[in-house]
């Protein structure tokens, strides 16, 4: 199997949720979809820049399955977000402060120069200068697969927008589709995978519903990571050979899963 190189943020969230309660963990796109990836057996590292705060990261035990060959520790902080989540579920960013993840796109484009038989997933979000990535990844032929984040999905779509349809699969919720459906038309589009919450996913090639997976009921605790999850475990399965219908199951499966359990802390601080 190819290794699924996963270029995106990792980052220091502070999440405040609807019944008032608070907390500061460890999250970004990039973990998420590579640690859920490589739990599904594939060889996933996340292409991503941290700062000094983060430094200790890869001794985490229950990350030990990632490759962090692609990890870069800059000398700074790492990026750090705000999200709060409403009684619904939806989550809006209310701050960003990108820290050394500034300097991610130029490290993704020098990742893709030195290894250009990877597959790669994109974590379409800010500060990563997506036009230029994904400029690289037509110039090169590479396979990939990118993702969206509803806060910046409107203009993050548009700029994606020329490139979406050689994309091998792009992962979207319902909101994120409708936006998307208006950017690009749908049946130019190899395959889409629809999340909307606790209602079925679907998996749509050239617009038409080939796949569907019904999430089994759970008692979520977390929603941080849920999509990222079902992203990297579809890649997995599909890049090892399994049929899309069972690939999303899987993912919706593993997804579900993922609410059950508690966001991940922080690392512990690093002492020079």
């Amino acid at each position: 199997m190819q290794r699924i190189s996963v270029i995106g943020n990792i980052s220091r969230d502070h999440i405040r949720y609807a019944d008032g309660h608070s907390g500061h963990y460890l999250g970004g796109a990039a973990l998420h979809i590579a640690l859920a990836a490589a739990r599904a057996g594939a060889h996933a590292a996340p292409v991503a820049v941290i700062g000094d705060d983060l430094a200790l990261l890869t001794r985490e035990p229950d990350l030990a399955c990632l490759d962090w060959s692609a990890l870069r520790h800059a000398t700074g902080n790492s990026a750090a977000f705000a999200m709060v989540y409403d009684t619904q579920g939806a989550v809006r960013c209310t701050s960003a402060t990108y820290g050394v993840s500034h300097q991610l796109t130029a490290h993704a484009l020098g990742h893709l120069a030195r290894h250009p038989g990877d597959f790669c997933h994109l974590c379409c979000r800010r500060p990563l200068h997506v036009p230029a990535v994904l400029s690289r990844l037509a110039t090169v032929g590479a396979r990939f697969s990118a993702d969206f984040f509803l806060p910046s999905a409107h203009s993050l779509l548009a700029a994606a927008a020329s490139w979406l349809p050689a994309a091998d699969w792009i992962f979207v919720n319902a909101a994120e589709y409708r936006l998307l459906a208006r950017t690009v038309d749908p049946a130019t589009l190899n395959a889409v995978i629809v999340t909307d919450g606790p209602r079925p996913a679907r998996l749509l090639h050239h617009a038409r519903p080939v796949a569907e997976a019904c999430p089994p009921t759970t008692k979520a605790v977390e929603l941080t990571g849920a999509g990222d999850t079902l992203a990297g475990t579809f890649l997995a399965r599909r890049l090892a050979g399994a049929t899309p219908a069972a690939a999303l199951e899987a993912a919706v499966t593993a997804a579900a899963h993922h609410t059950t359990t508690r966001p991940r802390p922080l690392p512990a601080p690093h002492s020079p």
